[in-house]
């Protein structure tokens, strides 16, 4: 399985961006799936996830502001994020779940204020 994240950039406060995971290498419709961010010197932090059947959850610092979805057919997740603040600045981590959890290599957000 491969998980290849693109999107991430240096952003305004108040901007947003779009992050993409295209999976291959496996049935990317069956799983759920997710993001982490890991900011300097700080824990991984669960940003969000989607299941099989887009059923989502977020974490309470994004909730309003990022909004997590899938294409099955394009193998692909999304994390659209608006509104962005410094805090939120980390490298973000796609992952996918089931026997295995498979991880992106990440993708740097920077916003700044």
């Amino acid at each position: 399985v491969q998980l290849v994240e693109s999107g991430g950039g240096l952003v305004q406060t108040g901007g947003s961006l779009r992050l993409s995971c295209k999976a291959s290498g496996t049935i990317f419709s069956i799983f759920s799936m997710g993001w982490y961010r890991q900011a300097p010197g700080k824990q991984r932090e669960l940003v969000a996830t989607i299941t099989s059947f887009a059923s989502t959850n977020y974490a309470d610092s994004v909730k309003g502001r990022f909004t997590i979805s899938r294409d099955n057919a394009k193998n692909t997740m999304y994390l659209q994020m608006n509104n962005l603040k410094p805090e939120d600045t980390a490298v973000y981590y796609c992952y996918l779940g089931g026997p295995q959890t498979s991880w992106g290599q990440g993708t740097q957000v920077t916003v700044s204020s």
